[in-house]
Parts: structure tokens; sequence; C-alpha cells
């Protein structure tokens, strides 16, 4: 594996490991290495054959593989194993069929989650690039927002908040049974401070345009409950999903953003008006539509710094940049 010279979460430059800030957000300031102290889930050994005994216990859905991980004494990135609450969610390189650019998928999903956080000022789930020292490979690692140290949070997704399921909604529940207004209503409904997470998942909903991601579907949104109140959680699960899939949608929910559906046989037919619309729809005030639209249009220095910094190939680099600043563009039309 070659050496880095940024730092694999931040992407700040000057550092061969997780730089001091880093190691502070995902850590809580411990010296952990950017190595995974485990084989890769792809070589045959103990280890993973026990972390693929795990999988099950975390409650995700999702076309990659994901375990659960841990900090030991050592500060050392580990598999949980059977006993333990992991406190990490590892996502390795995907083996699905339908998956393209496979080495590179952590590598998106992290650069897109530090798009949102660095960028635009998103709340995110903390999140890092590790490497297996076994064979050198890349995973995306980010913390569990849902645990802490006596147990765990109470957190329910968008589709149990609507009522859907596999049992009433079929199998494509998650993303064909609602809007996106239908899920600013699970908002209203359940959040006392609503207005304030309102805005947070309208520039959710702006970011995962311009970036296009459109596997934001209904488990990929949830509430939270901290000191007795639901808010909305930290956005997990961000990525360029046109990188990785042959066949992308513009949005993930079949209806898009209004409850009586869109008409998207044209991308083009996507733009200002309609985010505008939906802004008034879930009851933002037109001057925040406008201010948060705006800089979802807006060029942003940062994000090709960081992009170009990212540990996609070249190519990627050069398609995600392109992608996003077309749909950036769209948002003025």
């Amino acid at each position: 594996m070659k050496e880095l010279a940024l730092c694999p979460s931040t992407l700040a430059q000057g550092f061969n490991t997780y730089s001091p800030l880093a190691r502070k957000v995902l850590f809580d300031g411990h010296a952990v290495s950017h190595l995974f102290s485990e084989p890769s889930p792809e070589t045959d050994s103990v280890e993973t054959q026990n972390a693929i005994k795990t999988v099950g216990r975390i409650s995700l859905s999702g076309a990659q593989s994901k375990f659960s991980a841990v900090v030991d004494a050592e500060n050392r990135l580990r598999y949980a194993r059977a006993e333990e609450q992991g406190t990490y969610i590892l996502k390795p390189r995907p083996r699905g069929y339908h998956i393209i650019n496979k080495d590179f998928c952590a590598a998106n999903e992290h650069i897109t989650m530090q798009l949102a956080s660095q960028v635009y000022g998103i709340e995110t789930a903390a999140n890092a690039l590790c490497f297996f020292a076994n064979d050198g490979t890349s995973a995306y690692i980010t913390r569990r927002f849902d645990v802490h140290a006596e147990g765990k949070y109470k957190q329910e997704d968008f589709a149990a908040l609507l009522g859907f399921s596999k049992d009433n909604g079929g199998p494509n529940y998650k993303y064909d049974k609602a809007s996106y207004e239908d899920c600013a209503e699970v908002i209203h409904r359940y959040v006392k401070a609503a207005l304030i997470d309102i805005r947070r998942f309208f520039r959710l909903i702006l970011f995962n345009f311009v970036t296009l991601n459109d596997d934001a579907h209904l488990k990929n949104f949830s509430l939270i409950e901290r000191n007795g109140e639901f808010r909305l959680s930290p956005a997990y699960d961000l990525i360029n999903t046109s990188l990785q899939l042959r066949e992308p949608r513009i949005f993930a929910l079949k209806k898009g953003l209004f409850k009586e559906g869109m008409a998207m046989s044209d991308i083009r037919q996507i733009g200002h008006s309609d985010f505008e619309e939906f802004g008034k729809r879930i009851g933002l005030p037109p001057k925040v539509i406008k201010q948060d639209i705006g800089t979802f249009a807006a060029t942003h220095p940062l994000a090709n710094e960081l992009l170009e910094r990212s540990f996609l190939s070249e190519d990627l680099k050069k398609q995600y940049r392109q992608a996003y600043e077309y749909r950036r563009k769209m948002l003025s039309f």
C-alpha cells in the first residue's frame, strides 16, 4: 500500500494517517491507525468468517455488505465480536453484479459525505476511509450515531414512520410508496422544532440532487430521540450513484418531490421552480427557499478541491465533477 499524503477522513493535506481533527470526531481523540487490523472480507480467514456471521446483527439495508466494527483496547480498528456492541459500520468493496466501479465505491461515499459536511454544512455521521493491512483495499467506515455508552438511542426510519414495509408495500416499498413531500410531513408530525429540521431536510434533498444521489430512499432518512425529543438524524449513506449504477434515476423516490408524482422523462424538466414549489409545500419561508437554492446553485471552490484530493480514480473524479457542475447549474433554470 502506498504512503498517504493526506488525511483519509477530512482530506486535509500533510498527514499520513488520520489528522487530529479526524481522530477527535471519529475516535474521541485516540491515535487510531487508518489500517484495519484484520483481513478484508474477501480473504478466507477465521476473523472474516466470524465477521460474516455477525452481519445480520446490523439492522441496515442496502446492496453493500456492512460489518460491525470497534476500536479495541490497543486502539486498533477490528471486526466486532459476537458479544460486542459495534460502534462503527464498515463497508468494504461491494460484490453485487449490478454495481460498477466497485473498487471506488468506498471513495465515492466518503467524498460525497465530506462534500456535504465541509462545503454545505450538512450534519453527517462521522466518516473516513480505512485500508485493510493484508491487501491494501479501501473500505468506508462511519461512526454509529445511535450508539452511546449506556446503550442505543431510539431511532426510526421514514419507511417505518410512514407505516410501510415489504408486507404492505411490496419489495420496492422504500422507493415506490411516498414522496419527499410525504417525508416532510413526518418531520412536522414528530419533531417539536419542526421548521429547523424541515430546512435541514430541504438542504439535504438539494444536496442529493446536485451530487446525483438517487438512492435517498425512505430508509435513508430517520428520526432519532435525544433528551426525550425526536429530531432529524445526521445524514448518512450519501453517494453519487451515477458512478456505481448502470441505470441511475433522478430521485430515489418514484414520486419525486411531490405527493402527486412528477413528470421526469426528461431530466431537463427538473430545476429551480420544482425546488421552489417543494420548499413552499413543506412550509419554508420564501426568503429561506431562495437562499438555500442559491447556495446549491452557486460555485464552491472547496468542492473541486476536495474532489481533486479524493481517493476516486482520475476518470471518476472527472465524471463526478462534470455531473455535479451540470446539476448545480440546473438549479438556475
